[in-house]
C-alpha cells in the first residue's frame, strides 16, 4: 500500500472510530471517562493503578477522571476483598446502564450503516476483520 493509501486507510478508520463513538446515551460523557466506564464492564472491578495502566493515563489524571464518575454516580469504590487497604471501582447500576445503552446504540447505528451496503462490501469488510484485529492488537 502506497503511503497515499495508508493515510487513507487511517483516516476511514479514524473517521469511523469517531463516528461510532458519537452514538452515546449521553452526550455530557466525555470519551476519555465513557473508556473508563466501558474498561470497568469489560474487564470488571479495578484498581486505580490497573485502570490507569489500561487507560495509558498517570494514576493522578485517572483519580481526577474517577472522581468524576463516582460524582455522577456511574462509579463506586469499594475496599478489596483481599485486601483492606486497596480500593477498587467498579461500576454502579448507573453505569452498567449507560455502558448497556451506549453499546445499543452504537449497534443500531453500525448495523444501519452496514445494511445500506452490498453483498460485496459486506464481504470485503468480513474478510478484513482479522487484519483490522490484528493491526488493533498490535
Amino acid at each position: 500500500m502506497e503511503k497515499d493509501g495508508n493515510q487513507q486507510l487511517r483516516l476511514a478508520i479514524q473517521r469511523l472510530a469517531r463516528r461510532i463513538r458519537s452514538n452515546a446515551a449521553d452526550d455530557d460523557v466525555p470519551e476519555s471517562q465513557r473508556s473508563v466506564l466501558f474498561t470497568l464492564d469489560n474487564h470488571g472491578r479495578q484498581s486505580l493503578s490497573s485502570l490507569s495502566e489500561h487507560e495509558c493515563v498517570t494514576p493522578p489524571s485517572m483519580n481526577r477522571t474517577v472522581n468524576t464518575l463516582v460524582a455522577a454516580g456511574l462509579v463506586t469504590r469499594a475496599t478489596a476483598e483481599d485486601d483492606a487497604r486497596r480500593i477498587e471501582l467498579d461500576l454502579s447500576d448507573v453505569g452498567r446502564a449507560f455502558v448497556s445503552e451506549t453499546r445499543r446504540r452504537r449497534d443500531a447505528w453500525f448495523t444501519k450503516q452496514l445494511a445500506a451496503l452490498s453483498a460485496q462490501e459486506r464481504g470485503i469488510l468480513d474478510a478484513a476483520v482479522p487484519v483490522l484485529k490484528k493491526l488493533a492488537e498490535q
